[in-house]
């Protein structure tokens, strides 16, 4: 095989060597450096053929090759210099100064996430992601919310297929990240310790605070013994990572149907002289357990969400949701 490879390169060699003979201008020496050592040229293609040849022979062909490349290269450059370089469209004044480059950033939603995503990770947590639209039973039934939960409401919820039909499934688009939860505790057995980052879609207006399509990141951390003091413990470290020491927070009683008992956490907001909700949090409530096939007698395991988009307005002091989405450069650049 290599003999017949070698008998190419030598008939590749005097083919060039007729060619070059006849090259009379700058141009066609170019042509020439195209036609053979560009490549898709018809030289470099032999270099493919070093892994098709036994190893015993690979150093003789590669030393051909090379010697076959270097000579093809000291014959052009001697035609270029008899005839000079190749003139594309108009001299280049290389005393001129350059025109500037702006380079982009992060997107001040991305960069809040990978600092909150940091943090978690550095917990022990690991990052899981499910699909955005999603069927009724792993967004709200698993998740203990009956059929007559207020966020069942198609006011709420952007529907993809009837939700009062009789038969079949029911899809929509996530409203939480919660499912991820869901399909994370079906495929796996505690101990888990996970966050679920996504985008997440509600049937909203669009205004200051409030928009369809946003971000969310949720927790679950599932294990034997797991309190509320963990949950506690776990978010306030997590608060102070990112918002600094002395950041004055406070978990405040509340409601969801998936967590028994649930709080949300606030912080002291200065720009704005009040408290903002930044997360809401509980223990898993155990029905949620024993619908996913999970032992609520011998685990217990805490849950938490927030909205990115939420995080970066406290974290940057910025009044209104709608700048992350409106692609204005001066916004951008601040970040």
């Amino acid at each position: 095989m290599i003999e017949a490879i070698l008998n190419e390169l030598e008939a590749l060699k005097h083919k060039f060597d007729e060619q070059i003979v006849a090259v009379n201008s700058a141009n066609a020496v170019e042509a020439l450096r195209i036609q053979y050592l560009a490549r898709k040229g018809e030289f470099p293609q032999y270099f493919k053929k070093l892994g098709e040849v036994p190893a015993e022979v690979r150093p003789q062909l590669g030393q051909k090759l090379n010697e076959l490349r270097d000579y093809l290269e000291a014959a052009l450059n001697a035609k270029k210099e008899l005839f000079g370089q190749v003139t594309r469209g108009p001299k280049v004044d290389l005393t001129l100064s350059g025109i500037p480059r702006r380079l982009g950033t992060r997107h001040p939603l991305l960069k809040t996430l990978d600092e909150i995503k940091s943090i978690f990770i550095a917990m022990g947590f690991s990052v899981e992601s499910g699909p955005l639209a999603e069927n009724d039973y792993y967004n709200f039934e698993a998740l203990n919310i009956p059929r007559n939960h207020p966020s069942r409401d198609m006011q709420d919820t952007l529907y993809l297929s009837d939700p009062m039909r009789e038969e079949g499934e029911t899809y929509l688009l996530r409203t939480h990240t919660s499912p991820v939860q869901v399909r994370t505790m079906l495929k796996q057995k505690p101990p888990i310790r996970i966050i679920a980052p996504g985008r997440v879609f509600r049937k909203d207006n669009l205004d200051a605070t409030h928009s369809p399509v946003f971000h969310q990141i949720e927790g679950l951390y599932v294990d034997e013994g797991v309190t509320m003091g963990d949950l506690k413990g776990v978010l306030l470290a997590y608060a102070r990572k990112l918002l600094g020491r002395d950041i004055k927070v406070r978990f405040r009683p509340s409601y969801f149907p998936f967590t028994e008992p649930s709080a949300e956490l606030d912080v002291w907001f200065p720009a704005k002289n009040r408290w903002m909700e930044l997360l809401g949090c509980g223990m898993v409530n155990p029905a949620v357990f024993d619908m996913l096939g999970i032992d609520s007698e011998k685990y217990t395991g805490f849950a938490f969400g927030m909205g990115i988009e939420r995080v970066a307005m406290t974290k940057y002091a910025i009044d209104d949701i709608r700048y992350f989405y409106d692609n204005d450069v001066r916004f951008l650049q601040q970040f």
